[in-house]
């Protein structure tokens, strides 16, 4: 993984830029020398065509990542439509990472987790770790070093 492949990340949406998704940028932004290119389109709401049209424009977007980022906080708000998200990503192959509600007020849903390739807190190291995992196959295998003064 480089600027020149970085790592095609789709996160699920329901046509808006919810503060959850947003987060999930901030949060990989946040990690010095990772590159991820987001496929995700949150703004490209079909006009025309109805449920079909949403349905078409998901799979476009879907299609074209390595890995799709799950939002347990959206799943509970539009179980539907995320559910599709993650029948496509499955028909697709493409290997889903469930993040639970941030926060840590609610747990990830049993059956979402079921479902995830793998599950993560909303932790910077967590996510990108997970996404070269799953994305690419890579193992960081990175120990967590705690600073004393």
């Amino acid at each position: 993984m480089s600027e020149k492949n970085p790592i095609r990340v789709f996160v699920t949406h329901t046509f808006a830029e919810t503060d959850d998704y947003l987060r999930v940028f901030e949060f990989l932004e946040s990690i010095d020398n990772f590159f991820y290119l987001n496929t995700a389109k949150p703004e490209n709401v079909p006009e025309k065509g109805g449920l079909e049209a949403i349905k078409e424009e998901l799979i476009a977007q879907i299609k074209e990542c390595e890995a799709v980022i799950v939002l347990a906080s959206q799943y509970m708000e539009k179980p539907d439509l995320v559910r599709f998200q993650i029948d496509v990503a499955e028909a697709n192959k493409k290997p889903t990472i469930a993040i639970r509600p941030f926060g840590g007020i609610a747990a990830t849903p049993k059956d979402l987790a079921a479902r995830a390739s793998e599950n993560v807190e909303w932790n910077e190291r967590e996510i990108v770790d997970a996404l070269k995992k799953q994305a690419r196959d890579e193992d960081t295998a990175r120990w967590e070093v705690i600073d004393f003064p």
